[in-house]
């Protein structure tokens, strides 16, 4: 007996206090501990957390007190969505606060510069710092204390003991100096730092409203009311209570509220938030209609075929945000490293100020300086953002010219693809074939054949017996009902015509049921040269099975797909064609595509199944008796029959106007039928991995160089705080200059 597995629920939470990779790392192990938990994936950039588990009751209520036992804010879609503010000053105030408490206390600094003496009294920089620490940087304690409770560390603790110890040396030396004398005093250190750390989490946050721009801009897609034709007319209801089969009216310049058919009227659709389709597409009866599109200059009326969670709109956004939320294989080195980094810091932090005190001989003060300056440039903060930020604008901008990535693994993998692989039919073809020649045995009537042919095929949707049935309809042939149809897959079909029955399908098939072509052979042979998909169409009789005629179909290649082979040839990937026609009519179109038989560019006479095994010997290819080597395999493709050979390739990309079982099936989403996004998809994949090892690497390199810096003296707290604050924003701006990303035209 069959059984089929159901996925395992899946809940996605907000979290509130997250400030480093090692923040992420805590949470990660606070929600694995849960039982019956199966994976939990934690992103800082989005503050969010994604867990698959098995089902078990109050799970979701276990997990939110598993989030806040660890020491962090378990928030709901609503009060996340309630707190997000996009203006661009949202959350300054602190920020803001702090800058001027501070100010006063760096100006002696500036005075140093120009020769001058502004020194405070003491009371009055004490005065000063000490709201900056204790109440604006209360934050800080309270998510340090929970870090400690925990037995663990974080950014948040590094910078309460760095700061803390600042404040409370200057406190000692104010109080223990002699009366009248002037001591230099560390307030301002403790104070700017505290002000530099907020006023790079504040940059941050605004960055980070930048990368979840496109998320928010395809929710500002959905309208909020739609048009209803109900029993009393039309009538204003809010688009959650639209049914399927209901008919809505959309007016000139309105959003379609929900996917469906055009029932009435022609119109131009601009799609160009969903597919990144500049122009916008006429659209007649019968048409399918996608939610989100703006309505041209026609009022049309549509019947509903989708609504909620199952439109196509709710799919985009729903990959979009499953690839923000996805955790990069390089992000495991983060995660690695974050795991041990506050400790070693610590460590680190402690053998300096033990050094300067033993080995250098050097004042109390001075070296407990040097051991604050190291605890605050060794934030984290940097780690933790430099994948998830990268990924974020990645997704985010592909998502805006029609291409979805489904999960940050796809995305990673992408860029190290060296070859492609087609399919043929309606990905390097439009996909619509014409029957382009009838030729009949000796006595048969041609016209009488061409109706039968069409009878058997009219209930069928494959692209040949769509260009049979219309043919007979050109000719005006009056097309039957057919009886004992059966669908041979990879072959073709047969069933009974009135009282005749009759097969159509491959010469293949025809071969394996022994039927001769006779006087024909030589004109399937022309055909098949001139570059034609030749069929066969044979009559059981008493005699057995008897020729009756060849058909030949031709397609044309789609529009653009010879110029887009050819930018991947000159990023030096190798494009490969799979086609189930003969190895003539599929090498004839290769060549109008640009591609070269002679090097193994053509797979020809692919069954169906038979194209995932295809897949997996490219992949296989080049590989030595160690087995290692080998070749990184994309494959395109748009059916149902392309869904194996898509999750058998290291990276599938489906076309959006191919099937959803395709879709489903792929890492990538071609949200157009253009074969130039394809080398748009792995252009954007090299430019995000580009952005994540920049990322890491200046991340990395901001702590190897500032550590030992600060260690050895030649960083002050202040410095060392600026330094930290501009690891972070540099890493998000970096990211965000992908959002400048274009794909390049063909």
């Amino acid at each position: 007996m069959n059984t089929t597995t159901a996925p395992s629920p899946s809940l996605d939470i907000g979290i509130g206090g997250m400030t480093c990779a090692s923040c992420v790392t805590r949470v990660e192990k606070a929600l694995k501990k849960v039982p019956g938990v199966q994976d939990a994936t934690v992103n800082l950039a989005t503050e969010s957390a994604r867990i698959v588990f098995a089902p078990g009751e109050q799970m979701e209520a276990r997990l939110r007190r598993a989030v806040r036992d660890a020491g962090y804010e378990p928030r709901t879609p609503e009060q996340a969505d309630a707190m997000e503010d996009n203006s661009p000053w949202a959350g300054f105030a602190p920020v803001g606060a702090g800058l001027l408490l501070s100010a006063p206390l760096a100006l002696p600094m500036v005075g140093d510069f120009l020769g001058k003496h502004w020194m405070l009294a003491a009371w009055m920089q004490f005065v000063l710092a000490t709201p900056v620490q204790f109440i604006l940087g209360a934050r800080f304690y309270k998510a340090g204390w929970h870090a400690l409770k925990a037995l663990t560390g974080n950014m948040d603790l590094l910078v309460a003991i760095g700061t803390t110890a600042g404040w409370a040396l200057s406190v000692w030396l104010w109080l223990t100096a002699e009366p009248g004398a002037m001591v230099h005093l560390y307030f301002e250190g403790s104070a700017i730092v505290v002000t530099l750390v907020l006023l790079g989490k504040w940059l941050e946050a605004r960055a980070k409203r930048q990368t979840t721009a496109a998320i928010r801009a395809l929710h500002a897609l959905r309208p909020d009311v739609a048009h209803l034709i109900g029993v009393e007319g039309e009538v204003d209801v809010p688009v959650a209570e639209v049914l399927v089969g209901d008919k809505l009216v959309v007016k000139p310049g309105e959003r379609f509220p929900v996917d469906g058919t055009l029932l009435e009227g022609h119109t131009q659709v601009d799609e160009s938030m969903l597919t990144g389709e500049p122009l916008p597409v006429a659209k007649d009866a019968g048409e399918k209609l996608t939610g989100g599109a703006i309505n041209g200059e026609g009022r049309v009326v549509l019947r509903v075929t989708a609504v909620g969670s199952e439109t196509v709109l709710s799919h985009i956004i729903r990959l979009v945000e499953d690839a923000q939320a996805a955790k990069a294989p390089i992000q495991r080195l983060v995660d690695q490293v974050s795991a041990v980094f506050v400790p070693v810091v610590l460590g680190v932090s402690l053998v300096t100020l033990l050094g300067w005190l033993g080995w250098a001989g050097a004042p109390f003060e001075t070296a407990v300086i040097h051991a604050v300056a190291v605890l605050v440039i060794a934030c984290p903060c940097a780690l933790g953002l430099a994948t998830p930020a990268a990924i974020m604008a990645g997704t985010g901008v592909a998502a805006k010219h029609g291409i979805l990535i489904k999960d940050a693994q796809a995305l990673e993998l992408a860029h190290q693809v060296d070859i492609v692989a087609f399919d043929k039919t309606g990905t390097l073809t439009l996909g619509r074939p014409r029957l382009t020649a009838l030729a009949v045995a000796e006595g048969v009537d041609e016209p009488e054949l061409l109706k039968a042919a069409a009878s058997l095929q009219s209930g069928s949707e494959h692209p040949l017996a769509r260009a049979v049935v219309a043919a007979a309809q050109e000719r005006g042939l009056t097309i039957e009902a057919p009886d004992n149809v059966r669908a041979v897959p990879g072959r073709g079909s047969e069933g009974e015509v009135g009282v005749r029955s009759y097969l159509i399908g491959s010469l293949r098939w025809m071969e394996e049921l022994g039927v001769a072509l006779g006087p024909l052979a030589a004109k399937a042979e022309a055909l098949q040269a001139q570059g034609a998909t030749v069929s066969a169409m044979a009559e059981r009789t008493t005699k057995g099975l008897t020729l009756r005629a060849l058909m030949a179909f031709g397609d044309e290649p789609k529009p653009g797909a010879k110029e887009a082979l050819a930018v991947l040839r000159a990023r030096g990937i190798k494009a490969v064609m799979i086609s189930g026609d003969n190895r003539g009519a599929a090498e004839a179109m290769a060549r109008r595509l640009g591609l070269r038989p002679e090097d193994g560019e053509v797979m020809a006479e692919v069954l169906p199944g038979d194209k995932a095994a295809q897949v997996a010997k490219l992949r296989q290819g080049g590989r030595g008796p160690d087995k290692r080597g080998g070749h990184t395999v994309a494959m395109v493709g748009d059916g149902v029959n392309d869904a194996p050979a898509l999750a058998a390739a290291d990276v599938g990309l489906a076309m959006g106007n191919g099937t959803d079982v395709a879709m489903h099936a792929a890492g990538i989403t071609l949200m157009r039928g253009d074969v130039g996004l394809v080398a748009a998809a792995l252009d954007i994949s090299d430019r995000t991995v580009a952005k994540i090892r920049q990322n890491l690497f200046w991340a990395f390199a901001y702590n190897v160089a500032g550590i030992p810096l600060a260690a050895l003296g030649y960083l002050n707290p202040v410095l060392a705080g600026a330094a930290m604050a501009l690891s972070s924003v540099s890493v998000m701006s970096n990211a965000l200059l992908l959002k400048r990303w274009r794909p390049r035209a063909t």
